[in-house]
């Protein structure tokens, strides 16, 4: 059998293993494991040894303490209500707008996911802090739980990203160009999930009434409130970015910043300390199982040599580059129905990866395709989060939404995957929107 074949048959047996709700870090172990073993006779000792290769190679890996970090830092702010604090700053500033307080879920959901790091993390705490205002204004259920459950994506989209870091872990790319590169992709999607509220009400006026004017006393008191949070922000991206931090460092002290401002604003105690460090480790260890099964699929597929024969099959077509990739993007829209974002980058990258480097667009430079991709990766897997069937954070957000039906959710989220797909195509036809910060030029 031909390496793309093995490779073939491999990535149906884990899909016919999702299908039936294997956890998807067992489901990649498993079949990684077999495959190995089928392709070296069923012989042991050769996948005795990967595993302890494997196991010790991914586990001692320093860069990867960076991300109980990031999901310590995300998990203070959840405990220690800094998102109720996020909300009302924004809120104060646009909720007297037609659709102002879910524009300003919006922002609180952008400004949230800055010290965060997780989707469904963004779209959980959101939901549970806006939903009861959306309701006081008598927003319409669609517009309120399709806007939470799109803008909980802005959780892995604005840095610093749990899915980026692992990214850049797989492709030794630097996280702190990959974080500067998603700032501008991440307003300009804050932004675009904005206007398509002002649309929706423009359009239909009863789905947003206008809150009352805040006054600008308010508005500073408010505003001063955030300013330590944005400072957290600040201090870990230029950080990273500027090199007086690695990304190790500057998330332990993004980390540390926000337990004490948990502590100390948000008047967090001993329980949710606790469940800070409880949930933390909850997430680590599940995704460090999901990072385990990965490389154990990863090297069953290096073994086939399916991503080697595949890159050469993508050359030999003579298919234009912007058509592999396109073709790419689509593929993880279809992925996005079965499985996590973690999943997806984890199982595609070492395949698609090898492809994209191997094409030319816009004549760009090795590091500013491996960053555009990047960015181009994620913004396409958060949006598996939000379109159907499977949107996880459509299902987290119509959860709290008790008295929304699923279908007004889903409906309420079309016109934010318009906004998503558009972002999408402009950062296809313009690389120079997630390069422009890191210095490329393409």
């Amino acid at each position: 059998m031909s390496g793309i074949a093995v490779g073939g048959t491999i990535f149906a047996i884990l899909m016919a293993m999702l299908v039936i709700r294997v956890p998807i870090g067992i489901a990649m172990f498993v079949t990684g494991a077999g495959g190995y073993l089928a392709m070296t006779g069923w012989e042991w000792t050769p996948l005795l040894n990967v595993l302890k290769q494997v196991g010790y190679a991914r586990l001692s890996n320093y860069d990867l303490v960076v991300i109980p970090l990031f999901l310590l830092m995300g998990q203070f702010a959840t405990h220690g209500g800094l998102s109720a604090a996020l909300f009302r700053c924004v809120a104060a500033f646009l909720g007297h707008l037609r659709g102002g307080v879910a524009m300003a879920a919006i922002g609180a959901c952008a400004g949230f996911g800055a010290i965060c790091g997780s989707s469904l993390a963004t779209a959980a705490t959101m939901g549970q802090v806006t939903l009861p205002e959306l309701r006081r204004f008598g927003y319409s259920g669609a517009l309120s739980t399709g806007a939470l459950a799109a803008g909980g994506t802005l959780g892995i989209m604005i840095p610093p990203s749990v899915p980026l870091v692992i990214y850049a872990i797989l492709t030794q790319e630097s996280i702190g160009k990959l974080f500067v590169a998603a700032v501008i992709p991440g307003l300009i999607a804050t932004i675009g999930y904005m206007l398509v509220i002002r649309i929706v009400v423009t359009l239909k006026p009863e789905a947003g009434p206008a809150g009352p004017r805040v006054a600008w006393p308010e508005r500073m008191r408010a505003l001063i409130q955030v300013l330590p949070v944005v400072g957290v922000f600040v201090v870990v991206i230029v950080g990273i970015y500027d090199g007086w931090a690695n990304p190790t460092e500057a998330a332990a002290i993004g980390a540390a910043a926000c337990g004490a401002l948990a502590v100390i604003t948000g008047g967090m105690r001993r329980d949710g300390i606790v469940a800070s460090l409880l949930g933390t480790a909850s997430a680590t260890a599940m995704i460090f199982l999901v990072l385990l099964g990965a490389d154990m699929l990863n090297t069953a597929l290096a073994l086939s040599q399916m991503p080697v024969e595949l890159a050469n099959w993508v050359k030999e077509t003579a298919l234009s580059p912007m058509l592999v990739v396109i073709t790419i993007l689509a593929i993880y829209v279809v992925l996005g129905c079965v499985m996590d974002s973690l999943a997806m980058i984890l199982l595609t990258i070492p395949i698609f990866y090898p492809i994209v480097m191997g094409l030319d667009f816009h004549g760009m430079t090795p590091t500013d395709k491996s960053i555009w991709f990047g960015i181009l990766a994620l913004m396409v897997v958060e949006i598996g989060l939000v379109h159907p069937p499977v949107g996880l954070n459509v299902y987290i957000i119509n959860r709290l939404a008790r008295d929304v039906p699923l279908v007004e959710t889903f409906k309420g989220v079309m016109p934010f995957l318009a906004s998503d797909f558009i972002r999408i195509g402009l950062l296809l036809a313009f690389p120079i929107l997630a390069l422009y910060l890191v210095g490329g030029h393409g």
